[in-house]
């Protein structure tokens, strides 16, 4: 047999590596432009003489992006390589930043927060097919992980970065530099993954037709819902450890590194699960999650009891990995789509969880509330799961027509 030609050829470790990093890279991007926002919420508002609450709404604007991007550019380049949407989707992204950080007004920065949201979603789903794609059977979760631990790091390094650097020079430096990494993204990812003839093209109608599945519904909404529950709990952390815990507001960026590190542990236990369970691995993250949100509220009273607490709520991001990678079995011919949709399902969580918790606070039930609630979004999320087993089990025992 005559040897496969180069663009065809498998990767080796090495080549694996690097790709693997190029696509993280673009998700650390993505995930130090999502949070630059809250980060330097002070700085955009004396930059640009506007309130706190409309800095808020230039982070809405940014998740409205999302969810209206992910499904929309997946379904647009659904005939289009991988390789070449990968690259259109990251030199969006960096003239989206750019124009964040060239932005002369208020109306101006919203709309290109907006438009900088929209290959968010789309990004990450053809970059988890392309990382699922190149690495071997039994790793594919691994890998997954891997693209995700770049949002990870960028709540960890990227966000802290960002902010030091608005606060030093001034908060469009931020957006700047998410621009440079974008660019980073696009070059590497050009040197490292090769065009394949032999990858399956489809056409937007018919992942549109393949996306109407109960099974791929049934897994955003686990996101959707089950997911809120960690956004529940972070978006109100800082009040809950000022008026709760007892701690000064100056121990923040701490708590928030501490939730960093739990989502990268989250990430690489979800792609180890993932890969060792499949799809029960998201009913047993979710089953951490309920116990862990049950237990915050009783954590947060104490600052040493606290941080742990923090760093359980970090690892909840498992669940992402479970969820992009049930996405991938059960989309069938609408892999990008599905695969885009699950983020605009997790930026739908965004808005859920803390929409909800701001209900528990405002009806009296104080801060630490949000516990009880992330836990309640969680349970739902399981039941969820556990009518997707259902009817799985119940499809693979239906005998076959030709069986009857």
């Amino acid at each position: 047999m005559p040897p496969l030609p180069p663009s065809s050829a498998p990767l080796n470790p090495r080549q694996r590596a690097l790709l693997l990093l190029a696509l993280a890279l673009g998700g650390f991007a993505i995930g130090t432009s999502e949070f630059a926002s809250m980060g330097l919420m002070l700085e955009i508002s004396r930059g640009l003489a506007i309130s706190e609450a409309q800095v808020g709404h230039l982070i809405s604007a940014y998740a409205i992006g999302v969810v209206v991007g992910a499904p929309l550019l997946a379904f647009l380049g659904a005939s289009v390589s991988r390789r070449r949407l990968l690259l259109g989707l990251m030199g969006f992204y960096a003239l989206g930043n750019l124009a964040s950080a060239l932005a002369p007004s208020y109306a101006t920065l919203l709309l290109a927060r907006f438009v900088a949201g929209l290959p968010h979603g789309a990004y990450f789903g053809v970059a988890m097919l392309v990382a699922a794609a190149v690495s071997p059977p039994g790793q594919r979760g691994a890998a997954v992980s891997r693209v995700l631990l770049g949002l990870s790091i960028a709540i960890l390094v990227g966000n802290p970065l960002t902010t030091w650097l608005g606060q030093q020079f001034d908060w469009r430096v931020a957006f700047a530099l998410v621009a440079l990494l974008a660019l980073a993204t696009a070059t590497m990812v050009a040197r490292h993954l090769r065009h394949d003839p032999d990858e399956v093209r489809t056409t937007p109608l018919r992942e549109l037709r393949a996306f109407n599945r109960p099974q791929v519904w049934l897994a955003l909404a686990i996101g959707a819902i089950g997911f809120a529950g960690m956004f529940c709990v972070f978006t109100y952390l800082a009040p809950t450890l000022v008026n709760v815990t007892g701690m000064d507001e100056r121990w923040m960026p701490v708590a928030v590194g501490l939730f960093g590190v739990g989502a990268i542990i989250g990430n690489i236990g979800g792609g180890w699960l993932v890969d060792r369970l499949q799809f029960r691995a998201a009913g047993v993250v979710l089953a951490w999650s309920i116990g862990v949100l049950l237990l915050f509220p009783l954590a947060a009273r104490s600052a040493w009891s606290m941080a742990p607490a923090i760093i359980a709520v970090g690892t909840m991001g498992a669940l992402a990995v479970a969820l992009q990678t049930r996405l991938m079995d059960a989309a069938g011919e609408a892999q990008t789509l599905a695969a885009a949709s699950n983020h605009a399902a997790f930026n739908t969580a965004n808005a859920l969880g803390p929409w909800l918790g701001g209900l528990a606070i405002g009806a009296g039930f104080g801060h630490a509330a949000t516990g009880y609630v992330g836990a309640a979004t969680a349970a739902a999320g399981l039941l969820l799961w556990v009518l997707a087993m259902h009817l799985e089990r119940r499809r693979a025992a239906r005998p076959l027509p030709c069986c009857r």
